[in-house]
């Protein structure tokens, strides 16, 4: 059948979004939620309908919707930022509800009622640096409106903007009173996603060249946590101004709206120095994570960068872990994008048939709710790699996650999964590599070619990239696989011995994940070892026939025909019969 060719057209976007919506759910779900409906019925819906636009998505924070002319777009939010807080009595206090507002005219793919394309992408992402209760737009939409619209514009400068090629000049609008950004001295919003304020660490050594020591590893703890796209990071001109302050966290939180603070002090005595580090949550003040390091101050270099490197790759499973325990405490009904990806992690964590329903369906959820957000599209293709026949669509999954943040390191881990899942090893090492060149200290940066090398005849360095992918992060939500394929990376190397032992520990963490009772029978059947391989293989059998037939006696895509060769054969010499 002939592919459908897709539609395009020139449309004026309209994308817009509530500042501070998951602050506003937790101080008053409820009443925020009321609030949001009563906007949209007097204010909101009625301005859309009277300006021809038409509403293409409502998430729980926002809106997305297509005008045929830049100037119904404009006029139509001038008039909604105009209205809204007049409108917001229940908010006139300090939680008032304010929306951002970013507009852009450009090409645009219809896809059933659905848009996609540049001309959307664009508009969410100058949403994002519009002010809040302001409106902003790009310069081919501002060009559009010029003598149209009875409002003024002030030049905003170019913009680098997620994921969209080259700088982009953007216009704000300049509406007067109630509708215009908030003053300066308030509080910023929170992000939706994780925050974190490294603050310079204290020199406690009473020796003034240790201060550009101490410096050093805030600074490149800094830059080393920049590289994770699922952390927001305050700059370090901004984190540096606390030098020299005894302050509270909870101001540091406040000040530069984050969630997080990072703290640490540095001792020097003879030629060791003691570097301590502490994670602490801003708003309540609780402790997420500490850690102390004693070292011989032997090379100046090799000590800081070997502690910037402990400490960040500490922070970001501690982060992790906080954030998936925060949106447990949330009702479902209140979760926002980020939210419900963090639902989604922690059931995902569990390896259990029911959480990896549970897990897929908060997934989809978070990309409902936020259809930009890259991490709802990485958590459903790592729910159906678990999962048979379901490849072709993990990999989609992957690729579109790839092609909304090509920045994205846990993206590229992800589409190498799935490339090794339909045999492209070569093409699964690429993507490893670009993984690892975005975020050297990301865990699954290093299972993805792990994984490629263990399959394609590399076992050995398959084996080194696996292990230090559990050693970056013991709690990964895919531990389960990563275990296993310790397992079958020893036996592709013929150490029968190291896979009993790595399939066993894999055994006891879950039980219930038949893929290692298959290695293990394999191999004590490689070691004559009868009566133990027998069981073994009537144990993977018994957990999911399915799972054995498919690995058994399909041959699955990432399977070499020599490595499963080898496979079958420890499994007849446990007894299995073909």
């Amino acid at each position: 059948m002939a592919e459908q060719r897709l539609q395009r057209r020139l449309a004026a976007i309209l994308s817009a979004d509530v500042v501070g919506y998951s602050r506003l759910m937790g101080i008053d779900e409820v009443g925020t939620l009321a609030r949001l409906k009563a906007l949209r019925r007097d204010v909101i819906d009625p301005n859309i309908a009277g300006h021809s636009g038409r509403i293409v998505k409502l998430m729980g924070d926002g809106v997305l919707v297509e005008f045929g002319s830049a100037v119904d777009a404009v006029a139509c939010a001038t008039e909604i930022q105009k209205h809204v807080p007049e409108h917001d009595a229940a908010g006139a206090g300090t939680d008032p509800i304010r929306f951002r507002v970013g507009i852009n005219v450009g090409d645009i793919i219809i896809d059933g009622d659905d848009i996609l394309g540049d001309g959307v992408n664009i508009a969410a992402r100058i949403e994002g640096v519009a002010a809040p209760g302001g409106i902003s737009l790009s310069e081919d939409a501002w060009r559009q409106v010029q003598g149209k619209v009875a409002a003024k514009f002030v030049d905003d400068g170019e913009h680098s903007l997620k994921n969209i090629a080259g700088r982009v000049r953007v216009y704000r609008v300049e509406l007067g009173g109630e509708g215009t950004a908030q003053p300066a001295a308030s509080a910023p919003v929170l992000p939706d996603k994780p925050s974190i304020a490294v603050l310079p660490f204290a020199n406690m050594s009473g020796d003034p060249e240790q201060e550009f020591f101490a410096d050093g590893i805030a600074e490149d703890i800094i830059t080393a946590l920049s590289r994770y796209s699922s952390l927001f990071v305050i700059a370090r001109n901004s984190s540096f101004s606390f030098k020299g302050r005894a302050v509270d966290v909870k101001q540091v939180g406040r000040e530069l709206g984050v969630r997080y603070v990072l703290e640490g002090s540095l001792r020097k005595s003879g030629n060791r120095i003691r570097v301590t580090a502490q994670l602490v949550e801003a708003e309540t003040g609780n402790h997420v994570w500490a850690e102390r390091y004693d070292r011989d101050l032997a090379d100046f270099f090799t000590v800081q960068d070997e502690i910037t490197q402990a400490t960040t790759i500490a922070i970001a499973p501690a982060i992790a872990d906080a954030e998936q325990q925060r949106a447990m405490r949330k009702p479902p009904a209140s979760l926002d994008a980020w939210g419900a990806y963090q639902r989604g992690m922690w059931h995902l964590s569990k390896a259990s048939a029911e959480d990896n329903a549970l897990a897929e369906k908060f997934f989809q959820r978070a990309t409902e709710l936020d259809p930009m957000f890259v991490g709802g599209y990485v958590g459903l293709a790592t729910v159906l790699s678990r999962a048979k026949g379901t490849q072709s669509k993990e990999e989609a999954l992957a690729m579109r996650a790839v092609a909304l943040d090509g920045g994205n390191a846990e993206a590229h881990s992800r589409l190498a999964l799935a490339l090794v899942a339909r045999g492209d090893h070569q093409g699964a090492r690429a993507q490893a590599e670009r993984a690892l060149a975005i975020c050297p200290n990301l865990a699954a940066a290093y299972g993805a070619p792990g994984v490629a090398l263990a399959y394609s005849g590399q076992p050995t360095k398959g084996l080194a990239a696996l292990e230090t992918c559990i050693r970056l992060d013991p709690r990964d939500p895919s531990l389960m696989n990563r275990l296993n394929q310790i397992a079958l990376a020893h036996y592709f190397c013929r150490d029968y011995e190291a896979t009993i032992e790595a399939a066993k520990q894999a055994i006891r963490s879950f039980p219930d994940f038949p893929s290692p009772y298959r290695w293990l029978a394999a191999a004590l059947g490689e070691l004559g070892r009868t009566a133990e391989a027998k069981a073994a293989l009537e144990k993977a059998i018994a957990v999911s026939p399915d799972s054995f037939d498919f690995q058994v006696r399909e041959r699955p895509a990432w399977f070499r025909p020599e490595e499963h060769a080898h496979m079958l054969d420890g499994l007849r010499k446990a007894g299995w019969e073909s």
